[in-house]
């Protein structure tokens, strides 16, 4: 199948329009209809973002910390804790819906409960406790979690890795440095060394404590770290040394450390987007300045405290969380390029082209971010995740809208027109490709391993490597594109792709839940990259995704799939709009528009579609980091399905007028 065929015709609404299609018509009018009405003013679409408990439950703590407590959102906060506990299995809270529970999730949600006013007797608060002390105690949360007790006063300073603010100092060619990290470790770390360092302690003007969580009394606890290989052991050694030489460290430097400390996270600090335009950076950078002596009035920590508060979402039942970040470009680009390929009315012109400008105005050309310590001689070029994120844009993010505006241009027949903006982004992202030929999301060759042993980094996600999904996005936006010159690295690209695909034809999926979002990420882009759809790897992956079809039609992957990979592609039985739409999109890329398992697909989101014209699943649908934390795009069930049923009207009358 040539390339062009997987491209938008000139008019997405010409097809058949013979009573089997009816029904498929009427399901994207109103698919594209809501899409349409949740559509912003300027332009642009923004879904909720949720992950699990705990940045909620940080909130309501941060208050605390801090003594400036809202006992009105505090409540609403409380009230989406209590609903999101899993009384009726572990009583605790888990990572994802339907998950195992979390110690240190129940750890961070049972302390938030109680710091709002929840009493310790209350039987939400007995079950929680109850499965807590079951699973050893707060003492075996995770680093993160006792980094918060510690600051509370909840647990001795010894249970935490020793972070000095000194690393600051270290030259780049140390094997700690905090441009070896990734983007969100660098920027959560770095103001978070001056709490540990100042031994930051809250205010908790109510005293509340959770001693009742602990099997030993915190300050008797020996045990706060699990021993793992040589090299962890050999971490942990000199975690032990470096405390021990602590009290003797020279103020001056400690001084001089935290200067640049902060003088590193103050030009990041992003406006009203806040620092790395994540939650945790956020945080530690506004208790960092409050630790520093910024004055309440200070005008950068007010512009930090509204860039935490501009993550609340308030829903109609009276109850409030905490978003980690916002996905603007990411659901501005996915929503766009759903409505390219389903009409071409008026309205949704309109809408589309609206949203490309939208995106051309949030390209990141001037700033030249922490990627320039990999690629000096690139230009900027990239589009960031969130609003604005200067510092930090993002690999997968502008493979999709280069790709996006390309695809209008050439379906306006206007080509070219964007070719200033697409140019930009293609060189940036080529610059950062790393040695292996494939892509990571911020960085290139993010690649120190060794680093997820240091105590420090007990979730294992201090790195951002190359991976599959990314790449695969890459290789589509390089293969849409088409430009002579990134023949060479197209072919590398396309070369990690076959080199990383698993051995029964999946692709693992690091941004999206799982192998599924993989398979297809993976298999779209060397389809558009040009691969031929007859070689045998490829059918293989074809043949999988037929494999783990459900009875129902749809497909479902667990999240548990990316801690026991034999559960690659199944999820109980249970499918899921947005799966299905994945394994449908990665069949319709291989030229299966009329085989009977897309047509079983699109049968499973045809019955699903709600009344509101979109789709929803409470599952957390993609994973912030692998095994340690997830997220639930709300966004994915009103644009991915949708594209799905749209490519499948185009290209089944395609093939239908080829006969």
């Amino acid at each position: 199948m040539e390339r062009s065929s997987l491209l938008p015709p000139a008019s997405a609404d010409s097809h058949s329009r013979d009573p089997e299609t009816t029904g498929l018509d009427q399901a994207i009018a109103r698919a594209r209809a809501a899409l349409l009405e949740r559509q912003g003013a300027d332009g642009h679409w923004c879904f909720e973002l949720e992950s699990d408990c705990t940045i909620t439950a940080e909130y309501i703590l941060m208050m605390h910390f801090t003594d400036e407590i809202d006992d009105d959102l505090q409540e609403k906060m409380a009230r989406y804790l209590r609903t999101t506990q899993a009384l009726e299995s572990h009583g605790g809270w888990p990572q994802y819906v339907g998950g195992a529970i979390d110690l240190s999730c129940t750890v961070k949600a049972y302390y938030a409960l109680k710091a709002a006013g929840d009493a310790p007797e209350a039987p939400h608060m007995l079950r929680a406790r109850e499965a807590v002390l079951a699973l050893g105690g707060a003492a075996r949360s995770n680093v993160f979690t006792r980094i918060l007790l510690a600051m509370f006063e909840q647990v001795p300073w010894r249970a935490v890795p020793y972070l000095p603010v000194e690393i600051m100092l270290l030259p780049r060619w140390a094997p700690i440095h905090i441009e070896k990290m990734s983007y969100w470790a660098r920027t959560t770390l770095v103001p978070l060394t001056i709490l540990c360092s100042l031994k930051a302690k809250a205010v908790n003007p109510r005293q509340v404590d959770i001693r009742e969580l602990f099997v030993t009394p915190p300050e008797q606890e020996r045990h706060y770290f699990l021993r793992g290989g040589i090299l962890n052991r050999l971490f942990l050694g000199l975690d032990k040394l470096g405390r021990g030489l602590d009290r003797w460290m020279p103020k001056s430097l400690r001084q001089r450390a935290i200067r640049k400390a902060e003088a590193w996270f103050l030009p990041r600090m992003n406006g009203e987007d806040g620092l790395g335009a994540i939650f945790p950076p956020m945080v530690n950078s506004y208790e960092a300045m409050i630790l520093l002596g910024y004055p309440k009035d200070h005008p950068v920590r007010q512009t930090c405290l509204r860039s935490i508060q501009k993550l609340v979402v308030h829903r109609d039942d009276g109850s409030a969380y905490c978003q980690p970040c916002v996905s603007p470009v990411w659901d501005t680009g996915w929503s766009a390029m759903a409505l390219i390929h389903s009409g071409d009315d008026a309205a949704t012109e309109t809408a589309i082209t609206q949203a490309c400008d939208w995106l051309v105005q949030r390209q990141e050309l001037d700033c030249k971010g922490d990627w320039v310590a990999r690629a000096p001689e690139a230009a900027p070029g990239g589009w960031a995740f969130q609003y604005a994120n200067a510092y930090y844009p993002d690999i997968d993010d502008t493979a999709l809208v280069a790709a996006l505006l390309h695809v209008l241009d050439r379906r306006r027949g206007q080509p070219g027109h964007h070719h200033l903006n697409t140019d930009r982004a293609a060189d940036w992202m080529l610059a950062l490709q790393s040695k292996n030929g494939g892509f990571a999301a911020f960085d290139a060759d993010n690649t120190y391993y060794y680093l997820n042993a240091i105590p420090f980094a007990d979730h294992g996600a201090l790195l951002d490597p190359p991976t599959e999904d990314v790449s695969g996005r890459v290789a589509a936006c390089l293969g849409v594109l088409a430009r002579d010159q990134d023949r060479d690295d197209l072919r590398r690209c396309i070369d990690y792709l076959r080199a990383s695909q698993q051995a029964d034809g999946s692709w693992w999926g690091r941004w999206g839940n799982n192998y599924i979002y993989g398979t297809w990420s993976a298999l779209s882009g060397l389809v558009l990259a040009g691969e031929d759809l007859h070689q045998p790897y490829l059918r293989k992956s074809v043949d999988w995704l037929r494999a783990r079809q459900h009875a129902d039609g749809g497909w479902g992957e667990t999240n548990d799939s990316y801690i026991d990979p034999a559960l690659a592609g199944t999820n109980g039985g249970v499918s899921t709009p947005h799966t299905t739409a994945w394994a449908v999109l990665a069949q319709l890329a291989m030229g299966e528009a009329e085989s009977d398992s897309v047509r079983r697909g699109i049968a499973f989101l045809l019955a699903c579609q709600q009344t509101d014209g979109l789709w929803s699943h409470p599952s957390h649908n993609a994973p912030g980091f692998p095994r340690v934390y997830y997220l639930k795009y709300h966004g994915y069930a009103a644009y991915f399905p949708l594209y799905a049923l749209a490519r499948y009207r185009y290209l089944l009358a395609r093939s239908r007028t080829q006969q």
